[in-house]
């Protein structure tokens, strides 16, 4: 479709993309789709199947830490050269480490939230009859899909898949032959990433592309919702770090396969000096966590607009502070770059330029803790209606702010010299970026079901994932801290080989069994998800009281989004429970004249000449109730 025909309002370009819609076969209807709303179905299933695969794996090594010298004959059976006798082999619980977070950050955590969210609500919330560039939506997902086949693949290879970390520092990655899980399976994990990036840079092109040129009458960017903006700078980040990582990665197939030394110098494999000279393994580290920061926010932004959006419509209230929300989503875009280098404080970096890191890491708490005033402030006396995606954004609050005070201790660079590579990291990243980003996906899984499926989830199946998962990833995680506050390392494969580190044997079977349980109760989401498509119960049109644009959109999916013209937009995303007016919401797309009594001088700050004849309605209004008097 020509981007003229994306852009039309008119009945003629619908009725050609109606006739367009009939005329599609099942392959280009539900394959090769050029429709967002089919684009963004496809990046959530395949997005909940990494995920299912990454929680297996999580499951596996937690059986191992649990039980490090017990023998389970099923093990052999699922894993078979990888686990002789039933125990995991030492360098494959790296790898499963290292998939595990490869898919979950990646896979999961920012292709399966943005490509998801950004592909339905873009084109939905800001007015338009679809991507830019439909084609390149496409083939984003499709690269995504070819990225996430050849990371499992890895598993199918002789030596198993990579295994020296989702970080993958070298000398482990450079050399082939530095470790069991240095071969071809790192060679596939990183073939991997450099699809999935271009992936992602084809994607986020398209939606800064759109958000910038496509909006309706009347949207300009004042009245976004804050998921749009949300999206918007997340594409921003993702297009100016990716390719660094890209950049690194190239480097280190370089010297994985040429003999260049980008990365590696005074190598001693085995007694035996290697050739290797000049290069630098923190140069890597730099690379890495100059990506390896934005992509936290990356995880998190997309997140923080879908709880907004979710807060606001079932607080039954105005969003607290848009604009201070819109503000610190963009602080939060600036300052990400210039804080990478907080997880490299033990890599001998010149005190100072730590202290520079440290500052600029303390500063970025004040962006993230005016969102959380905010969501704080929208709840606050709010007529709150407690559905599944309401309580997901709950939960989301909680382990962003549980999570991210451990991150003020992480980012002085006195005590994360103590802290480093311990159990809590692991217990801080988990609960704000991992525990918060997926409350944050869940939360725009449940509200936005019914625009995706035209059927309603299982509220009661809903209510039992959210309270199982919520306790359970708090007991996984939140005994963590204690350990790292102990020196308890990370990545360590058995705890019975250091006498220090034997008195929590107990503890980590504490949280592998709250793992276990943890993992079951996403069973009820599972089959509530894939149940509901076919068997749910059908929506109505707005099934929450929405203001927003998607939900004027007819039920069934019609290529185009609006049949005839597209709404005009002429206020803010946010008219919940205003005074004076007969319902307790005023969707977007109704003009102030229709809403006299409930109008007020604020709505009119960019309009002096409506604002103008507000003020004369009202000083008619009082004229008549005095003469009435």
């Amino acid at each position: 479709m020509s981007t003229l025909s994306v852009q039309g309002h008119g009945v003629a370009h619908h009725d050609h993309d109606h006739e367009h819609h009939h005329n599609e076969t099942f392959l280009t209807k539900y394959v090769f789709s050029q429709d967002h709303k089919m684009i963004a179905r496809q990046f959530l299933i395949t997005g909940i199947v990494m995920a299912v695969i990454a929680m297996v794996l999580s499951i596996l090594f937690r059986i191992q830490l649990a039980y490090p010298d017990k023998s389970f004959p099923f093990m052999e059976t699922l894993l078979g050269r990888f686990a002789p006798e039933g125990r995991i082999d030492a360098n494959f619980y790296l790898a499963l480490v290292t998939i595990h977070g490869t898919i979950m950050v990646f896979f999961v955590l920012t292709a399966g939230l943005s490509g998801t969210f950004s592909n339905l609500l873009i084109p939905y919330q800001l007015g338009a009859r679809d991507m830019a560039s439909p084609f390149m939506n496409m083939l984003s997902y499709w690269f995504f899909f070819i990225a996430s086949i050849i990371m499992l693949s890895s598993f199918f290879v002789q030596k198993g898949p990579a295994g020296p970390g989702w970080t993958i520092y070298p000398p482990l990655s450079a050399m082939p032959k530095a470790m069991p899980n240095s071969g071809l399976g790192m060679t596939l994990w990183l073939a991997s990433m450099v699809l999935f990036i271009a992936s992602q840079l084809m994607g986020g092109i398209n939606y800064i592309s759109t958000i910038l040129n496509m909006r309706t009458k009347g949207m300009d960017l004042w009245k976004m919702p804050l998921t749009i903006w949300a999206f918007f700078l997340t594409a921003v980040l993702g297009l100016l770090a990716f390719p660094v990582l890209v950049a690194g990665v190239v480097l280190l197939i370089f010297d994985r396969s040429f003999g260049t030394s980008f990365y590696l110098s005074d190598i001693v494999v085995q007694g035996q000096q290697m050739p290797y000279e000049g290069g630098s393994p923190i140069l890597f580290q730099h690379l890495f966590w100059f990506l390896g920061h934005p992509e936290v926010y990356i995880v998190i932004m997309p997140a923080m607009g879908i709880v907004s959006e979710v807060m606001a419509t079932n607080s039954r209230k105005p969003i607290f502070g848009y604009h201070a929300m819109v503000y610190s989503l963009i602080g939060i875009t600036v300052l990400s770059f210039i804080v990478w280098g907080h997880h490299m404080f033990v890599t001998g970096m010149n005190p100072f330029l730590g202290g520079v890191f440290m500052i600029t890491t303390l500063i970025i708490a004040v962006p993230s803790a005016v969102k959380t005033f905010n969501w704080l402030a929208t709840l606050w006396r709010g007529n709150i209606r407690f559905t599944p995606a309401m309580l997901y954004s709950i939960g989301f609050v909680s382990f962003f702010i549980s999570g991210g005070l451990t991150g003020i201790w992480l980012g002085n660079a006195a005590l994360d010299i103590n802290l480093h590579d311990t159990y809590f990291v692991v217990a801080h990243f988990h609960l704000v970026m991992g525990s918060a980003a997926i409350f944050g996906m869940l939360a725009g899984v449940y509200h936005w079901f019914p625009k995706m499926f035209g059927r309603e989830m299982d509220d009661k199946l809903g209510y039992l994932h959210f309270w199982l998962t919520f306790i359970g990833a708090y007991l996984v995680f939140f005994p963590m801290h204690f350990m790292g506050l102990d020196g308890v390392p990370r990545r360590y494969y058995s705890f019975t080989e250091i006498e220090s580190l034997k008195q929590w044997i107990s503890v980590n079977t504490f949280i592998t069994w709250a793992a276990i349980i943890s993992a079951l109760a996403q069973v009820a989401f599972l089959f509530n998800f894939f149940y509901s498509i076919f068997f749910g119960k059908k929506t109505t049109q707005n099934p929450w009281g929405s203001t927003t644009l998607e939900w004027t959109t007819p039920i069934e999916h019609i290529h185009g989004n609006w049949p005839g013209e597209i709404p005009t937009v002429y206020r803010w995303p946010y008219d919940y429970s205003k005074p004076g007016h007969d319902s307790d919401f005023i969707p977007q797309t109704v003009p102030f004249s229709q809403t006299l009594t409930s109008n007020l001088p604020h709505d009119f700050e960019d309009n002096p000449v409506a604002l103008e004849k507000h003020k004369e309605w009202v000083n008619t209004q009082k004229s008549n109730e005095q003469q009435v008097k």
